[in-house]
């Protein structure tokens, strides 16, 4: 691994609607900052600005909630359409409960993409509109690919793209970005068969490298910020056949399912 790296938020980003192109506007912002993509350069996401473009977002006042959706609201004490739309994104609600001191509980639940995190990922930070709720993008692996593919025949060299959200841990307070998308750049890096400093070899070692991008990428794109691609140059990766379910662990190896 090179012994330094950068990385660095690209300003200047427009606010995003339903249909805005997403790869033309990074483009157009590098090309007004004189600057552009280099090979091997690697480009972190906000998922929510391609959420948004792709119109992967939600009205509450359209929402109808369910029989379900008002009941588990009660247990909670959230929206009922909010629980809603939560139980449409949801192959199952893993966890739900709420303490006597929170004005508004907990809905841990398994997304139908498989990842398991605070209400399916339904977000209401950083919408438009009073009353809008922002989604995961339907494909966002295919949505990195995409844009990765859009960047690399402007800039003419190979690049990784990687699509992040922010959800919580369990065991550990606080949340971090992770990777929910990819594009040539690897979930993890298997390390079997390689040796430690001291000559020992690995055995289980395997570093979760995208969902390290997406933590790091974290320190500089501040909400408030409107700082949603971060740029990270001069690390070394191998270009993979990548996909963000390769960080989600099998059912059969889960201790806690």
């Amino acid at each position: 691994m090179p012994d330094s790296m950068t990385m660095s938020r690209l300003m200047g980003l427009p606010d995003f609607q339903p249909g805005d192109d997403l790869a033309q506007s990074i483009i157009d912002t590098l090309s007004t900052q004189n600057q552009g993509l280099q090979q091997g350069d690697i480009l972190v996401v906000a998922h929510k600005v391609v959420s948004k473009t792709e119109g992967a977002c939600v009205y509450l006042s359209d929402v109808t909630p369910s029989n379900e959706a008002i009941e588990l609201a009660k247990t909670v004490n959230k929206d009922p359409r909010k629980v809603e739309v939560i139980l449409s994104q949801s192959n199952r609600i893993v966890r739900a409960m709420k303490r006597p001191d929170q004005q508004e509980g907990v809905l841990i639940a398994e997304h139908k993409k498989g990842y398991i995190c605070a209400n399916a990922a339904v977000d209401e930070s950083n919408a438009d509109h009073p009353g809008q709720l922002i989604l995961l993008p339907e494909d966002p692996d295919k949505s990195a690919t995409a844009l990765c593919q859009r960047l690399e025949a402007h800039f003419q060299c190979e690049l990784g793209v990687v699509i992040s959200d922010t959800f919580g841990r369990p065991w550990r307070l606080g949340q971090t970005n992770v990777a929910i998308g990819l594009a040539n750049v690897p979930g993890v890096m298997h390390m079997l068969g390689e040796i430690d400093a001291f000559g020992r070899p690995l055995s289980v070692t395997a570093p979760a490298f995208a969902d390290e991008l997406a933590a790091a990428s974290g320190l500089l794109m501040e909400k408030s910020a409107k700082s949603p691609v971060i740029l990270f140059r001069g690390l070394n990766w191998p270009k993979t056949q990548s996909s963000s379910r390769d960080l989600i662990r099998s059912h059969n190896e889960d201790l806690f399912r």
